[in-house]
């Protein structure tokens, strides 16, 4: 294929093109308010065009230029059978010989200067095309033009990835009954036997009379936000920052991190009321939550 590709390198893109208009004042004036130009060798009587309009004087339009050759078209079709079915220009060199000035009449022939061989981009694999085109006013070369293109089959689009699940808690035999509760959407709190002391997270005894034997109590699942902070960075997977996380006090009085949900993270508040809920991540994974309380500033 390649050589086939390279057998048009030469040949004819097209012959004795001729501008369409003459350089004139006002497609000057066009462009250079277009660009913001305003050196005042682009207007006056004796005004020349800017260097890079060179290109501009050689357009053909919608219905294009009656020089146009059919080898330009029959490499792009060679190039589509070969799977390259999308293009994108890539750059242009431009080479000022001589300015050109309104009333001139220009011509231009465009050769097809180089194929390239498959070359691999992040866009995809394919081949690099480049034109010449010479530029001339009457027989003096004024300007030479080189563009180059990209045909090119579309790389495959990678699957967007799964999104990652959110980390499991570890359950052992100290915190097992939490969880089970959390299961039954039940937010559970120890309780020591020996003094009736309240602790939240579940530890094997009581941090206030070092008593070993505990029972629970169930939370009536009203708090209060004591205090929170808003994670910018790092990101985590399964985690869209920036959040809030939040330490709510409970109505029994302890303490627990969790997260506001139904909330934006900038309108969390200390003092906030708030309801727990038990809200699932990734299909089989529960966790205690909390909402704005009724009245409070929700989404």
């Amino acid at each position: 294929m390649v050589t086939r590709l390279k057998a048009y390198e030469g040949h004819p893109a097209a012959v004795a093109g001729a501008g369409k208009d003459p350089v004139n004042l006002p497609m000057i004036r066009h462009w250079c308010e277009a660009l913001g130009d305003a050196n005042p060798v682009y207007t006056g009587p004796d005004a020349v065009a800017p260097p890079t309009m060179l290109q501009a004087w050689t357009m053909g339009g919608l219905t294009g230029h009656t020089g146009r050759s059919s080898a330009y078209d029959e490499l792009l079709a060679l190039l589509d059978e070969s799977g390259c079915t999308s293009v994108v220009a890539t750059d242009c060199e431009q080479e000022y010989l001589q300015p050109l000035r309104p009333g001139d009449r220009i011509t231009f022939d465009t050769v097809i200067e180089s194929v390239s061989d498959r070359k691999t981009t992040k866009l995809g694999t394919g081949h690099f095309v480049t034109t010449r085109t010479d530029v001339r006013v009457g027989e003096t070369l004024v300007g030479t033009h080189r563009f180059r293109i990209l045909k090119y089959a579309p790389a495959q689009r990678k699957s967007t990835p799964p999104r990652p699940r959110r980390p499991r808690p570890v359950v052992n035999r100290d915190n097992a009954g939490f969880w089970e509760g959390v299961d039954q959407h039940r937010l559970l709190i120890q309780r020591c036997t020996s003094c009736a002391t309240l602790r939240f997270p579940w530890i094997p005894g009581c941090a206030h009379c070092g008593g070993p034997d505990w029972d629970t109590v169930e939370a009536s699942g009203e708090g209060t936000v004591h205090s929170y902070v808003v994670m910018h960075h790092p990101p985590f997977p399964a985690f869209d920052p920036p959040y809030a996380v939040v330490l709510v006090e409970l109505a029994e009085g302890v303490r627990m991190i969790s997260n506001v949900v139904g909330t934006p993270y900038d309108k969390v508040r200390i003092g906030m009321q708030v309801r727990l809920v038990f809200q699932a991540y990734d299909g089989d994974l529960t966790l205690p939550v909390f909402r704005a309380a009724a009245g409070e500033a929700a989404v």
